[in-house]
């Protein structure tokens, strides 16, 4: 059976970018650990002690480590590009607040990377 593939460019803060083959199957959480182990030569200014504190970005959202490449419908041999952050926490899903925004016009912004 052939395998589908989810192409990712990842692109840390410095610019530096590297190419990775995940599975759909992969959660944010997966790749994470799969960088860790796998950290590219030319990125050794930027190691970090723990694959815990490696953070995807995509489309502008942090993406919680149970995430799959699956439920984010990538496309199939085509590259899809996120941001690779250090950061020690991530900030609260807020679909909830995204709603009633939306309903009373009201903003509370802003994320600060």
């Amino acid at each position: 059976i052939f395998f589908q593939q989810i192409n990712l460019r990842l692109i840390l803060v410095s610019g530096k970018t590297k190419e990775f083959l995940f599975s759909p199957n992969d959660s944010a959480a997966d790749i994470a650990k799969h960088v860790y182990d796998n950290w590219p030569m030319d990125w050794e200014e930027e190691q970090v002690s723990s694959p815990n504190i490696l953070r995807l970005i995509y489309q502008g959202r942090f993406l919680h480590g149970n995430v799959t490449l699956g439920a984010l419908k990538l496309p199939f041999g085509k590259t899809t590009v996120m941001h690779l952050v250090a950061r020690e926490t991530l900030p609260e899903p807020n679909s909830q607040g995204q709603r009633n925004r939306e309903k009373t016009r009201e903003s509370n912004c802003c994320v600060i990377l």
